[in-house]
């Protein structure tokens, strides 16, 4: 979601320059993402759309939070804080006006580790939000860094923490065909990634449950060289006391990959209980059919489908009683898939007989 007077109170301030998505694109780029949010500008900014995509896709429920461009860390810490306090209400009252569709993620300003400790506690204590989503790097530092406090905080409340790029720093080599995008966006994450590995984050706070977008880059298909490195040279130790690989499969990866292989890959190293549904809605870059997209993965059984598409979130949003309030039964409902999927093998053993 966008809140239009957040970008009201920002315009004074605001350059292109401060934002890698935008500062490393050329100009096609730019004006392609211009129309781009003028086409969809109504699913940014209201819901009406959005409920109709909703329910084309088959989503029963949403997890909004802020779009990227709206995470403003190079802001100074008081308008920081403020801001995220004006986008927060937002979400909050889109949920308060459907809470059987939607709940929110909070957005936080960490460029003051104070004010971000702050928002986040008064999102889920006061205002019910269900975790908190970030960006990749606070322009330019390591989440991974400066940060312990907030990361306790997150552990203390027990919310999940939804990781999402905003374009790659440092990327004059991504401005054409849209790279900063399609190589960046990953690549950001996989560095962000690696640096709460690799810094000690993910081993000083065991129980974080970290959501990595677009199938959390490159870095879920690639830890044994990791676990190499570690191994291999002193300077891959300085903070990391186990193999990379145990601090990885504390990970949670979404869907949005595009390609079936791709999350044959990541369910295969990590798990279907940690892989979860994501379609980067409302923007040309999300996938609209999540539903299909799952269900046609053969090398799934019926039991880690349900799981994908709808119980492991539930569990990462605590929110598996208000569906079977609206209900939803995400565990019948596995269970009802796995007896189907069942009978179904055993009427084509049959029938090979």
């Amino acid at each position: 979601m966008i809140n239009p007077a957040v970008d009201e109170r920002v315009k004074h301030v605001f350059s292109p320059e401060r934002e890698p998505a935008m500062r490393f694109a050329n100009q096609l780029t730019r004006e392609t993402n211009r129309k781009q949010n003028e086409s969809i500008w109504a699913c940014l900014t209201t819901v009406e759309q959005r409920l109709r995509d909703m329910d084309k896709m088959g989503v029963d429920v949403q997890a909004i939070s802020s779009s990227p461009a709206q995470f403003m860390y190079w802001l100074d810490p008081e308008l920081g804080a403020k801001t995220a306090r004006a986008v927060n209400d937002n979400l909050a009252s889109i949920v308060a006006r459907h809470p059987d569709r939607f709940v929110a993620l909070a957005n936080v300003p960490l460029q003051s580790e104070d004010a971000a400790v702050a928002e986040l506690e008064h999102c889920i204590r006061k205002l019910g939000f269900r975790g908190v989503e970030i960006g990749t790097n606070v322009v330019g530092r390591e989440v991974s860094r400066g940060l312990d406090r907030f990361w306790a905080k997150v552990q203390e409340l027990d919310v999940m923490v939804f990781m999402h790029p905003n374009g790659f720093t440092g990327a004059e080599r991504f401005a054409d065909h849209y790279f900063n995008n399609v190589i960046g966006n990953p690549l950001d994450t996989t560095v962000a990634i690696a640096h709460l590995v690799f810094d000690g984050v993910l081993e000083r706070f065991p129980k974080l449950k970290i959501v990595a977008a677009h199938g959390g880059g490159y870095v879920g298909h690639y830890p044994g060289r990791m676990d190499h490195v570690w191994g291999a040279r002193p300077d891959a130790r300085t903070a990391l006391k186990r193999k990379p690989r145990q601090s990885l499969a504390k990970l949670y990866f979404d869907t949005i990959v595009f390609d079936r292989e791709q999350l044959r890959h990541i369910v295969n190293l990590w798990g279907a209980d940690h892989v979860l549904v994501g379609t980067d809605y409302p923007y040309d870059m999300g996938w609209y059919d999540p539903r299909g997209f799952v269900d046609g993965c053969a090398f799934l059984g019926d039991a880690d489908k349900a799981a994908i598409k709808g119980l492991n979130a539930a569990k990462l949003l605590k929110i598996t009683g208000r569906l079977k309030a609206m209900g939803i039964d995400p565990a019948a409902q596995a269970r009802a898939g796995a007896k189907r999927g069942a009978r179904a093998a055993a009427k084509r053993k049959a029938a090979k007989r």
